[in-house]
């Protein structure tokens, strides 16, 4: 079956950099910072891919909201084969429901049987876009997916759950969030990188959205207090218990 997929994707920081708050003490501190295609995202391109791939027909268009920055991670999702690529320009950062509202302004008005995401991005833990955009566009979706087909007209999705997974089916155009499972995501080739240059990267004011959120503050946890030694071996246990009773009172 032939599929159009839209991939919602993010530009976040590397999982490895350290992070410092910024003089202004509301963002991060971004010099220095290397950003890549949230890594729950590529999940998502790859399970694009692979149904295209196995279909032999179809497109994957890839879109983002943000800076003009996050065309470097339209990029790379166009360097793993993507078709196409839209960045929805925003003048500042924007809240879970802001995002999704600008991503359902514009996919209304798309042709498209799949709308996939990451099942969250690393940088806010929200998992909440996609469900969100899915619900302002009345289309129904399946979160924490690690496998899913594509035949007559529906979805079949396996879901990751407590203790076990579960398979639910979706009428198409439908909305999925990706975990780790089934799509590895692939290396961009040299070739890809190459012809990632040349593929349609549409760039527009992002519409739709207005923050309803506003971070007043940013800081660090507290330092961890110093460890104590009460004693070694056997004489040691009713100091500590006297202490997990009475000073760290978690007995």
């Amino acid at each position: 079956m032939r599929v159009k997929s839209i991939v919602c994707v993010k530009r976040v920081p590397d999982t490895e950099a350290r992070v410092r708050i910024a003089a202004d003490g509301q963002s991060i501190e971004t010099a220095g910072v290397k950003f890549v295609l949230n890594p729950y995202d590529e999940f998502a391109v790859e399970a694009a891919l692979k149904h295209k791939e196995a279909a032999g027909a179809g497109d994957v268009t890839v879109l983002s909201v943000g800076g003009g920055e996050s065309a470097e991670t339209l990029r790379t999702a166009l360097a793993m084969g993507a078709d196409a690529a839209v960045l929805l320009k925003s003048a500042g950062p924007l809240e879970g429901l802001a995002v999704a509202r600008v991503i359902a302004e514009e996919v209304k008005g798309r042709e498209y049987d799949l709308l996939l995401f990451g099942m969250k991005a690393i940088d806010d833990d929200l998992q909440a876009v996609g469900p969100m955009v899915a619900e302002l566009l009345g289309i129904p979706a399946a979160t924490a997916v690690t496998e899913f087909s594509v035949e007559g007209g529906k979805a079949t999705a396996t879901r990751e759950i407590e203790g076990g997974s579960e398979v639910v089916e979706l009428k198409l155009p439908c909305a999925i969030t990706l975990t780790k499972g089934a799509y590895e995501p692939r290396y961009a080739s040299l070739k890809g990188i190459m012809a990632a240059k040349k593929k349609p990267l549409e760039e527009k004011p992002a519409a739709g959205g207005e923050s309803g959120v506003k971070v007043e503050k940013l800081s660090y946890p507290a330092e961890r207090s110093a460890g104590r030694i009460v004693g070694e071996g056997p004489d040691a246990v009713p100091e500590l218990l006297r202490l997990l009773r009475n000073e760290a009172k978690v007995l």
